[in-house]
């Protein structure tokens, strides 16, 4: 059977697709979301969610879905995207982090009570693992802002304080007088409360910072830092029906297994966020993919550069602070991609030839 210009042309094509479809190549994309962080020299705010050196940022609307990978999933999550801006002076990096709800819920002393909360998870990691909690060899760095927290550190939050009216009989292991009022920190032996004895951030009687600072490795891996690895700062205002929340850190961190950021670097974060009213809690929530955050100038960051890892202290610029399961490092993934490259111009210039020298089907 003789192959006309026709056929051939229709060969290309299909083997086009296949070359296309293997190596992943798209063939439309859209530019990614990127955070530009605005360099300030003075204070970066904590409290002041509504300062005006928040104007020198850009806010950028990321879209979050529900989180319907592994279970508790919740198909119908209500924060649909947050509104992200940075800022970062020579000592410390800040995020405003803005976004819709109705209403305000900040307690989860009952057992049908849930907090609003908002997230954001930097990679450990070079690339980028999976977005919902890393993945095994490719840990996450998260900070976990809530509602509750921070209404706990202004008026403490128990038992007694939603049900008034209670009645105990006596309280042997804590301040006899006080009853159920008796403060945690009166308990003169911590294994009738075992949380504390163990650590769990959960059980301490005050909060240092209404953000929790986690690591996580993979769906069920999420572990809160010990208490004097608890380094972010967070606040949040709620008015007008929308959450603002400011979280905060030191640019570098003393802690390994903490994000770290250099000026001149695009790194990769994402973000999570729940609606207490609607009974989201832990995996129930709604997440966003990764997206870009950029230090420093557009003439000092290329608009497509590759992701970096935050690098921790003692470590090359780049390097990971973690394990690199994600990581594509050596020159074969330099050269093949350049390899198969030139072999697809190759294919595709023999391919125009031949056509060329085919006669028409008439």
């Amino acid at each position: 059977m003789m192959i006309t210009r026709s056929r051939l042309f229709l060969i290309v094509l299909l083997a086009l697709a296949g070359v296309f479809t293997f190596l992943k190549i798209p063939l439309a994309s859209s530019q990614g979301v990127t955070i530009v962080a605005a360099q300030v020299s003075g204070a970066l705010p904590l409290e002041d969610v509504q300062a005006a050196v928040w104007d020198e940022a850009t806010a950028v609307s990321i879209p979050l879905s529900a989180q319907i990978v592994a279970k508790p999933m919740f198909a119908q999550a209500n924060v649909k995207a947050v509104s992200a801006r940075a800022l970062y002076n020579d000592e410390q990096i800040a995020f405003l982090v803005e976004w819709e709800d109705e209403t305000l819920d900040d307690t989860a002393v009952r057992v049908q009570d849930f907090s609003d909360a908002v997230a954001i998870q930097f990679p450990l990691v070079e690339g980028q693992p999976f977005f919902c909690m890393g993945q095994q060899g490719g840990n996450v760095n998260i900070w976990h802002w809530k509602a509750d927290w921070q209404a706990a550190m202004a008026a403490p939050q128990d038992v007694d304080t939603t049900y008034p009216n209670m009645y105990v009989d006596m309280y042997p292991f804590a301040d006899a007088e006080a009853g159920a009022a008796a403060p945690v920190d009166s308990y003169e032996d911590d294994n009738y409360i075992p949380a504390l004895a163990a650590g769990n951030l959960f059980a301490s009687p005050t909060y240092a910072s209404p953000v929790e600072d986690l690591i996580a490795g993979s769906f069920g891996s999420l572990t809160s830092q010990p208490a004097d690895m608890q380094n972010v700062q967070g606040y949040g205002d709620y008015a007008d029906g929308k959450w603002r929340v400011v979280l905060k850190r030191d640019l570098v961190s003393p802690e390994g297994d903490d994000a770290h950021f250099t000026t001149g670097q695009v790194y990769s974060l994402a973000f999570a966020a729940w609606d207490g009213a609607n009974e989201e809690r832990n995996g129930q929530k709604s997440t966003s993919q990764w997206v870009s955050l950029q230090l420093g100038s557009a003439g000092a960051v290329s608009s497509n550069a590759a992701p970096a890892a935050p690098a921790a202290p003692g470590t090359t610029e780049g390097s990971s602070s973690g394990s690199s399961g994600n990581a594509l490092e050596g020159l074969p993934y330099i050269f093949v991609p350049m390899f198969a490259l030139f072999g697809l111009v190759l294919v595709i210039g023999v391919g125009i030839w031949l056509l060329s020298k085919l006669p028409d089907n008439k």
